[in-house]
C-alpha cells in the first residue's frame, strides 16, 4: 500500500470512532493507528528516495534546460553580433561608395571644365589666328584688285 491509501485508512479510523460526549473528541483504537502509521515509516524511505529521484531529474532537467537556453542565447548573441558587423560593413562599403563617386563626380566636373576651358581658348587662337588670316587674305584680295584695276 502507498502512503495515501495509508493516510486515508488513518482518516476512516478517526471517522469511524466513537464520539467522546460533550466534545469534539473521538475514541479511535490507538493500536490499530499505530500499525499504520509503522507501514507508513516503514513505506516511507522508498516513497522519499522515489521523491528524492525524482526531484534530482527534474533539478538536472531543469539546468539542462538551462544551458540549453545559455547556449541557444549565446548563439543568438553571436548572429546578432555578426549580422550587426555585416550591417556596419555594409554601412562602410556603402559610404566608401559614395564617397568614391563624389570624387568621381568632382573630377570629372574638373576635367570636363578643364576641357572646356582648354577647347575655348583653342577656338580663341584659332579666331586671333584665322582673323590675322583673313585680314592677310583681305589685304591680298585688295592688292590683286589695285594691281588689276592698275593694269585696266
Amino acid at each position: 500500500m502507498d502512503i495515501m491509501a495509508l493516510i486515508d485508512r488513518i482518516e476512516e479510523l478517526v471517522d469511524n470512532g466513537r464520539n467522546v460526549p460533550f466534545s469534539n473528541g473521538r475514541i479511535v483504537d490507538a493500536d490499530k493507528i499505530y500499525e499504520i502509521v509503522d507501514e507508513i515509516r516503514a513505506q516511507f524511505p522508498d516513497e522519499l528516495k522515489q521523491a528524492r529521484w525524482i526531484v534530482k531529474e527534474r533539478q538536472e532537467m531543469v539546468e539542462e534546460a538551462e544551458k540549453e537556453a545559455n547556449r541557444i542565447l549565446e548563439e543568438a548573441r553571436d548572429r546578432a553580433q555578426s549580422l550587426a558587423s555585416e550591417q556596419e560593413i555594409v554601412k562602410l562599403a556603402e559610404s566608401q561608395a559614395a564617397e568614391i563617386l563624389d570624387n568621381a563626380r568632382a573630377r570629372e566636373r574638373e576635367i570636363r571644365l578643364g576641357a572646356e576651358d582648354y577647347a575655348d581658348e583653342m577656338l580663341a587662337n584659332l579666331e586671333v589666328n584665322l582673323g590675322k588670316l583673313l585680314t592677310a587674305v583681305q589685304r591680298g584680295r585688295d592688292r590683286l584688285q589695285g594691281k588689276v584695276s592698275q593694269r585696266a
